[in-house]
């Protein structure tokens, strides 16, 4: 395999945070391939930030902590971005919810695909039934709206090719629709993207809020749609 960067935003994770990245770099161990595991740290008010400095401490050539005073996992992921070292970024939630295989198969793919979609609804998933309901709502308005295909735009379990979205990241807010936002400007540019089915089985209950999420991305998604497909078509807007 070739070298990779693994991006993992964390918020208030003290009491997972070292026994998965321990976890994590015992399996990413075995295939002697480089790599390194950024963990981004966005106001976190627990202990998360002392223990991610020192794993960066014990590992200092395979963790990166990254801390920002800014709440926000679209934060977290930009400056993970920046401080990434490898073309190749493969994103996963601390939790480890996914089957770590993921990795291996994202990482050959984006060889030559410029994102990888990990998806759990073509995949498997041991999920809350409403969580199931939201996102497939969700889904089908993205079909709808942007004519995309794709069916999963959590932020687990997603690769990129980090010179294809990096003049993109001016555009990431506070928020999780970076996904799709990423999924769909790379398409418009004719790159490749493939889906490809992961397993996940959620260990904990989210750490969403659940109004505040669906909320956010109902809007976030409607007013993307009006800039991309309605006021580009009338005013073309500079990028």
């Amino acid at each position: 395999m070739d070298s990779f960067t693994i991006i993992i935003p964390v918020y208030n994770e003290e009491k997972i945070i070292v026994k998965n990245t321990k976890k994590l770099i015992s399996f990413l161990d075995r295939f002697k391939s480089p790599y390194e595991i950024v963990l981004c740290d966005n106001g976190s008010i627990d202990s998360t930030r002392e223990k991610g400095l020192k794993l960066q401490k014990k590992f200092p050539k395979k963790i990166k902590f990254v801390s920002i005073a800014e709440r926000g996992v679209g934060f977290a992921f930009r400056d993970a971005i920046l401080a990434a070292s490898y073309n190749k970024l493969i994103s996963i939630d601390m939790d480890l919810a996914i089957n770590l295989n993921f990795i291996l198969k994202c990482s050959d793919l984006l060889r030559n695909h410029s994102i990888v979609v990990g998806s759990k609804i073509v995949g498997s998933q041991e999920r809350p039934l409403y969580r199931k309901v939201l996102s497939n709502g969700f889904i089908f308005l993205s079909k709808l709206l942007l004519g995309l295909e794709f069916t999963d735009y959590s932020i687990g379990a997603k690769g990129y090719r980090k010179k294809d979205i990096i003049d993109r990241i001016q555009d990431i807010d506070q928020g999780s629709f970076y996904v799709l936002s990423l999924i769909y400007h790379v398409k418009q540019k004719g790159k490749k993207i493939i889906e490809i089915p992961t397993s996940c089985h959620d260990t904990r209950k989210s750490k969403f809020n659940l109004f505040h999420e669906v909320t956010y991305r109902g809007k976030k998604l409607l007013s993307f749609w009006f800039r991309e497909k309605i006021l580009n078509k009338i005013i073309p807007i500079p990028r």
